[in-house]
């Protein structure tokens, strides 16, 4: 058979990496438990009809066929979930008499988008959410909450510091409708261009697509360059001579918003009112990420407010949300050399074999380690023992166990040092039991 080629766009990690991949899945996990979520998984799958309703193309969804509806009377459209929104907007709305709200879930699942494979862009690739969803209300303060959330789940990974930036859909609703810009929606979707195509083709798309005035777009562009981390941003604002409630109420929301962050995340959070998140369905804060020094790599991690995300049209299940592209994350870490893994494998002790006829008494050291908590794995063939070394050495492992009916020793195959050892008592040092992942 001759060598696969390989698929682009769906990463496989080698075993080292994909040390580095859990480590961040599980400093994660171990984040968004500590702060109250609980985990949840969904079915790869929902129709078609759903999946677009966020205003994605078809060409985005990987359509799934062969699978009927329960009554087997004929074949759905299904397709491949490409984030979890979707799939948690469902997911409420089907289990919401056993739920209890605020219902604060974190998700980490595959999801699958077709699109043009690049660097840190794949077809299949591992999403990690939070999200904070209520009924019929959900407080602000959750808005506050979700960030800071990310923020120290962040800051635990070996990744350079992180920015994100944020901003209020309430502000950019209530400035353009007070300059009489009629077109919202289309005015936040070019906005949310503005850092890709620049001020000057933001303008005509202002102009063009959404309706505006040369004095609009100039006012427009204008609320969409300031930033600040702190109150003088509403300043700011208002000295655009635009007044209104809705102005006012999303200005004191992301007011309160980055002073709270001021005090938790001193340098993390700051307020970017260019951040529009261009789906339509925002309705308050909006959060992008950026590593500081690699902010060609674009949002590592981004969401906001949803007030209507979900609903069954007695009952409306607001929510707020955060969405990391692990996948994304991790392959920068990789390709960037910013982590490694200690080794490659778990084994911290790797039990020599004198000869297959004594095999079963390195069966027996390694099942003494293993019980006290100690990864111990056998070696494949009963060669010279420098080949064991060797072997053990190319998969990192850093010690060798060799056996004897009179006794056993274990060598420290990097310093070289050998000792005695007794399998019912020895134990590594601490930072070699298992594997670690550190910046380098």
């Amino acid at each position: 058979m001759a060598r696969p080629t390989p698929l682009s766009g769906f990463p496989e990690w080698l075993p080292a990496e994909r040390v580095v991949e859990t480590h961040v899945l599980d400093v994660l996990r171990r984040t968004f438990e500590l702060h109250g979520f609980a985990g949840i998984e969904t079915r790869a799958v929902e129709p078609v009809e759903e999946l677009l309703r966020k205003g994605e193309t078809s060409k985005e969804v990987y359509a799934v066929s062969r699978l009927q509806d329960e009554e087997g009377s004929q074949e759905r459209r299904l397709g491949l979930h490409f984030d979890l929104t979707v799939p948690l907007a469902r997911y409420v709305l089907e289990h919401a008499g056993k739920l209890v709200f605020p219902f604060k879930r974190y998700q980490i699942q595959k999801v699958w988008r077709g699109e043009r494979p690049q660097e840190g862009r794949f077809r299949e690739f591992i999403q990690a959410d939070v999200d904070v969803v209520g009924s019929e209300t959900l407080p602000f303060h959750y808005e506050v909450d979700l960030p800071l959330v990310m923020a120290e789940a962040l800051a635990a990974l070996p990744i350079p510091p992180v920015r994100i930036a944020v901003n209020n859909r309430k502000i950019a609703e209530g400035f353009y409708t007070g300059i009489g810009l009629t077109d919202v929606d289309g005015a936040l979707r070019a906005i949310d261009k503005l850092a890709k195509i620049g001020p000057d083709a933001v303008a005509e798309i202002l102009r063009e697509d959404a309706g505006a005035t040369p004095e609009q777009a100039r006012l427009a562009l204008e609320l969409a360059a300031i930033t600040g981390d702190d109150a003088s941003v509403a300043d700011r604002v208002r000295a655009l001579g635009v007044s209104n409630d809705l102005l006012e109420e999303g200005l004191g929301e992301l007011v309160a918003l980055v002073e709270a962050a001021s005090r938790r995340v001193p340098g993390t959070v700051v307020a970017d009112l260019s951040i529009a998140r261009g789906l339509d369905y925002y309705t308050g804060s909006v959060y992008e990420t950026t590593l500081v020094g690699h902010e060609d790599l674009g949002s590592i991690c981004s969401g906001g407010r949803y007030d209507s995300l979900a609903s069954d049209g007695a009952r409306t299940y607001p929510g707020v949300g955060l969405s990391i592209g692990v996948s994304r994350l991790v392959a920068r870490i990789l390709g960037g050399g910013l982590a490694a893994a200690s080794r490659g494998v778990p084994t911290a002790v790797l039990v020599a074999v004198t000869s297959e006829e004594d095999r079963e008494l390195s069966d027996d050291v390694a099942a003494a380690l293993r019980a006290r908590g100690i990864p111990a794995d056998v070696a494949p063939t009963a060669a010279k023992f420098g080949k064991q070394i060797r072997h053990a050495d190319r998969l990192g492992i850093p010690y060798v166990w060799f056996p004897g009916t009179d006794g056993h020793e274990v060598k420290d195959i990097r310093s070289g040092d050998q000792v005695s050892a007794d399998p019912g008592t020895w134990a590594p040092p601490a930072e070699d039991l298992a594997v670690t992942v550190h910046r380098t």
